[in-house]
C-alpha cells in the first residue's frame, strides 16, 4: 500500500507539474492584440470581416481589438453592421486612424465614436459625416421661410419641399445616432453633430483637443504602450482593466467569404456578371443544348442577384435594365430601329438609375455603363448592316429564289413532265415540247410546280452565237 500511495503521489506532482504553465499560457493568451484592417470603402465585404474577426477575438480571448481605420465611407446598412458588432463585442475594440495620410470620413467617424477607445496617427484627419443616402451631398438641415400666415414663401415647390423634408428626416436620424455614441463613450456630442449637419472635419491634434479622440499614437506599438492601464466597459456593463503594455500584435486577414463579398459586391462588377447571365441565358435558348452560355449565364445571373441583394438598388431601374435588354434581343430576332433604339434608352435610363446611393466606392462606374450602352448599340448596328444587306442582295430562298434557275428536263409528256433543278426532282409544266436531258429555264413556280421555259439564246460581244 505504501508503494501505491508514493506512486500516486509522484503522479500527482508530475501532473501538477506539467500542468501548472497552463494559467501563464492563458495569461498570453489574454495578452494578445489582434488588429482588424479597412482600407476603402465600408460595405458587406467590410461588415462580414470585422464579424468574423470580433467572434475570433472572443473566441482567442483577446487583449483588445485594434481597429484600423482608413476609409472615405461606404453604406450605412453596413456600417450600422459594424458598430452594432463593436457594441456588443466581450473584447474592448480600439479605434485607430492610420497610417499617416488616412482618414476616417463619413462612416468612418461613425465607427471610431462606436469603438471603446478612439485613436489616430499624425497627419490624418476625421469628420465629413453628412449622409449622401438620398443621392447627392446634403450641406445641412433644410431652411425653410414662412411667411406671417405660416406659409411658404413660394407656392410652387411642393416637390421641393418633399425633398427638404426627407433630407431634414435623414439628417436628424444621423444625428441622433451619432450623439447616442458620443454620450455613451464620453466624446465631444457637440462637434459630432457638427460633423454631421456642416460636413466639419479636424486634423488629429484638432480631435484630440476637442474630445474627438483619446488619444494620438504614431504606430501600433506606442498605441498598445499608450492604452495599458485604461479601464473601459464592455457588454453587458463588464469593466475591463487594459494590460496591453507587453501585448503581442497579430493580424487578422479576411477570411474567403469576406473576399469574395469584396468582389462580387462591387456594383460594377454586380452590373457585369447581370448582363453575362441574362445574355448567357439568350444564347441557350437561342441554340438549345450548347450547354457552357446556360451554366456559365446560371451562375452569374445568381451571383449578380446575391451581390444586388446587398446594395441598395433602386428597382425601377433594374425593371428599365431589364426591358432594354429584352427589347435588344427582340431586335435581334425581328430587326427594326424602334425597338434597337429603345432597348439602348431603356438600358441606359436603368444603369443609371440602378445603384440609389452615393456613398463612395458604391457608385456605377460611366466608363461601364458607356461600354455596355456602345457594345449594345455596335450589335443594333450590325443588325441593320445585315438587315439592309440581306434586303439589297439576291433572293436566296422562296419562290422568287427559283425564277430564272436553269433545270434538266428528267421526262416530258405534251405539256408536262418532271425537271431537276437545284438538286431535287420537281413536277414542271410548260406550252412547249421539251426532250429529256435538255436544259430549260425555271420562269415561274405555282403552289409546288415549275413553270419552265427554253433558254434564251447566249449572245457574245460580236452577234448571235
Amino acid at each position: 500500500m505504501q508503494i501505491v500511495q508514493a506512486a500516486l503521489v509522484a503522479a500527482i506532482a508530475a501532473v501538477a507539474l506539467f500542468v501548472s504553465p497552463l494559467p501563464a499560457s492563458a495569461g498570453e493568451n489574454s495578452n494578445l492584440a489582434l488588429t482588424i484592417s479597412i482600407d476603402g470603402a465600408i460595405g458587406p465585404a467590410a461588415a462580414s470581416y470585422v464579424k468574423d474577426a470580433l467572434s475570433r477575438a472572443a473566441e482567442r480571448r483577446a487583449e483588445i481589438v485594434v481597429l484600423r481605420l482608413n476609409t472615405p465611407g461606404g453604406l450605412t446598412t453596413s456600417m450600422r453592421e459594424i458598430i452594432a458588432d463593436v457594441l456588443a463585442s466581450p473584447v474592448p475594440v480600439v479605434g485607430y486612424v492610420a497610417p499617416s495620410g488616412a482618414h476616417a470620413a463619413s462612416a468612418g467617424t461613425y465607427i471610431l465614436y462606436a469603438t471603446h477607445i478612439a485613436a489616430m496617427a499624425p497627419g490624418t484627419n476625421l469628420g465629413a459625416a453628412t449622409p449622401v443616402q438620398l443621392g447627392s451631398p446634403i450641406p445641412g438641415l433644410p431652411e425653410v421661410t414662412p411667411d406671417k400666415d405660416g406659409k411658404d414663401t413660394k407656392d410652387g415647390d411642393r416637390q421641393s419641399k418633399s425633398k427638404d423634408a426627407m433630407t431634414a428626416k435623414v439628417t436628424n436620424d444621423a444625428v441622433a445616432f451619432i450623439r447616442s455614441l458620443a454620450e455613451l463613450r464620453g466624446r465631444n456630442a457637440e462637434w459630432a453633430e457638427k460633423a454631421v449637419r456642416e460636413a466639419a472635419s479636424l486634423s488629429a491634434n484638432a480631435a484630440l483637443q476637442e474630445h474627438v479622440i483619446d488619444l494620438i499614437a504614431r504606430d501600433p506599438a506606442e498605441l498598445l504602450r499608450q492604452v495599458d492601464g485604461r479601464v473601459v466597459e464592455v457588454a453587458g456593463g463588464d469593466t475591463r482593466h487594459l494590460k496591453t503594455k507587453d501585448a503581442v500584435l497579430e493580424a487578422l486577414d479576411p477570411g474567403w467569404i469576406s473576399r469574395f463579398l469584396a468582389v462580387i459586391a462591387d456594383p460594377n462588377v454586380a452590373f457585369i456578371l447581370l448582363l453575362v447571365g441574362v445574355y448567357g441565358l439568350i444564347f441557350e435558348f437561342m441554340s438549345p443544348g450548347a450547354v457552357a452560355p446556360g451554366v456559365v449565364g446560371t451562375i452569374c445571373l445568381l451571383l449578380s442577384l446575391y451581390a444586388l441583394n446587398m446594395l441598395p438598388i433602386n428597382y425601377a431601374g433594374l425593371a428599365l435594365m431589364l426591358v432594354g435588354i429584352t427589347l435588344l434581343t427582340i431586335e435581334a430576332f425581328n430587326p427594326t430601329v424602334v425597338l434597337g433604339l429603345g432597348g439602348i434608352i431603356a438600358f441606359a435610363l436603368g444603369a443609371v438609375m440602378l445603384i440609389r446611393v452615393e456613398a463612395p466606392g458604391y457608385r456605377l462606374s460611366w466608363s461601364v455603363i458607356g461600354i455596355t450602352a456602345a457594345m449594345f448599340t455596335g450589335l443594333v448596328l450590325v443588325v441593320l448592316g445585315s438587315l439592309r444587306r440581306a434586303r439589297k442582295g439576291p433572293v436566296r430562298v422562296g419562290a422568287q429564289a427559283m425564277r430564272g434557275v436553269s433545270a434538266e428536263v428528267l421526262d416530258w409528256s405534251e405539256k408536262e413532265g418532271h425537271v431537276f433543278a437545284q438538286g431535287e426532282r420537281w413536277q414542271a409544266r410548260g406550252a412547249e415540247t421539251f426532250k429529256p436531258g435538255e436544259l430549260v429555264e425555271v420562269a415561274n413556280i405555282i403552289d409546288l410546280t415549275l413553270t419552265v421555259r427554253h433558254r434564251p439564246a447566249a449572245t457574245g460581244e460580236g452577234g448571235a452565237s
